[in-house]
């Protein structure tokens, strides 16, 4: 490779990066493994280029090539998500909110959005982010005893408070998002329904978890999580808000995309448009619920008590307050992969979170099934109820290693001639 001569540090840095992929089981929920043709087309020569604007209207000449692609990618995102209009050109799933906001909204105006600790994004209305800075925000949260979003709240907070736009989506959520429920509470006050679809986007594609089409007014969803692709985001709506949201992506809020992305997205979402693609999102939801099921039958407190979507909440707050950040720790000692969480009414704050959260995104791209799943959640239970036992840690990391030996994740996305483990 020529960076291993023009640069060995971080062409070292990058073969350590392959081999803890290839060892690590990986339960980031927001995380995948991309083909390699969507690796090809991130590394191609069209990050040489600069093309503010929009097909047939760029500010640069040489775009004839850029246009074609970015046409491409708009059509194959409006025919898998069956929207009437996408913008294909946002950098990742912040800046995308940011611009929805801008298109519908001035500052200083309400919106209602999921609350952080509950399942929410930061950019739902999060007073450090600049959604809660700019605008008014007024969440919703979770009952109680189910742990579900209570939908007679969000229509109570609705009725009060007269937001603009309603927010439906998730992060950390485990359950389906009842989109229509969310579009009867908005024209009953003549809101914008914003649909956040970042985590669930292949799993809508999939048809594994109900569409926010043709409910919502406008959805966004990141490229890179189960819609497995390059890191990007995407926005969807109805033609007749078409210029708004163009016009607050560029030169609103963003100004020359990035072409190599655009072309990745492309290539990814062609591979959503084949059979393969819906196997692949039913099969994220069998291991998520082999995963919960394990977990459970192994008495460890799960978030809603269960998952219908590629994810499981871990609730540590049986074994003490504030434990998701060893837990954690533990589990990386161990060569699984997951990140701390907060849990609905955590007592804790987000930098003790008392929670896991988990994912199978990337662990069924890899090829695990059910089988796999059960040994996973007999590590993940045995580590999070001892998390200081380091040789019980050290015991499972060799088999963790033994398992990602026998799905290595070299053979069909990096290309030949790489380490494997």
């Amino acid at each position: 490779m020529n960076l291993e001569n023009t640069d060995p540090e971080i062409y070292s840095l990058m073969e350590k990066e392959i081999l803890r992929q290839q060892e690590t089981i990986n339960l980031i929920a927001s995380e995948n493994y991309v083909s390699r043709s969507v690796l090809e087309a991130t590394a191609s020569v069209l990050t040489n280029k600069y093309s503010e604007g929009y097909p047939q209207q760029r500010y640069y000449q040489g775009n004839e090539i850029v246009d074609a692609t970015e046409i491409i990618a708009i059509e194959r995102a409006k025919k898998l998500f069956g929207a009437e209009h996408a913008n294909v050109q946002p950098y990742s799933g912040s800046p995308a909110n940011a611009a929805v906001y801008m298109a519908f909204l001035n500052p200083g105006d309400t919106f209602i959005g999921f609350d952080l600790s509950c399942g929410g994004h930061l950019t739902h209305g999060h007073p450090v982010n600049f959604s809660g800075k700019t605008y008014r925000a007024v969440n919703y949260s979770v009952d109680k005893t189910t742990e579900k979003i209570d939908m007679d709240e969000v229509r109570r907070l609705a009725l009060e408070h007269g937001p603009k736009m309603i927010i439906s989506g998730l992060t950390a959520y485990p359950r389906q998002i009842d989109f229509s429920a969310f579009q009867k509470i908005a024209d009953e006050i003549g809101a914008i329904h914003f649909a956040d679809i970042s985590h669930i986007s292949g799993l809508i594609i999939g048809s594994v978890h109900p569409s926010p089409f043709p409910f919502c007014d406008v959805a966004m969803t990141t490229t890179h999580k189960t819609l497995r692709g390059p890191r990007g985001a995407i926005i969807l709506c109805q033609k007749k808000y078409a210029k708004q949201i163009d016009r607050a992506v560029f030169p609103g809020s963003q100004g020359g995309p990035h072409d190599h992305i655009t072309a990745a997205k492309a290539v990814a979402l062609k591979e959503a448009l084949s059979p393969d693609f819906k196997r692949y999102a039913e099969t994220i939801l069998a291991n998520a619920k082999a995963l919960a099921d394990e977990l459970t039958g192994r008495k460890i407190k799960l978030v809603t008590g269960g998952t219908d979507n590629h994810m499981v909440l871990i609730n540590l707050l049986p074994l003490g307050i504030g434990l998701g950040r060893p837990a954690a720790v533990a589990l990386e000692n161990a060569g699984i992969v997951t990140n701390a969480n907060t849990v609905p009414f955590d007592p804790s704050t987000p930098f003790k979170p008392s929670g896991i959260r988990i994912g199978t995104p990337a662990v069924t791209t890899r090829g695990m099934r059910d089988s796999e799943m059960a040994k996973i959640g007999r590590w993940i239970a045995a580590i999070v109820t001892d998390q200081n036992n380091l040789k019980l840690q050290a015991g499972i990391k060799d088999e963790v290693g033994q398992l990602c030996r026998e799905f290595p994740i070299t053979k069909y996305i990096f290309p030949p001639g790489r380490p494997s483990a």
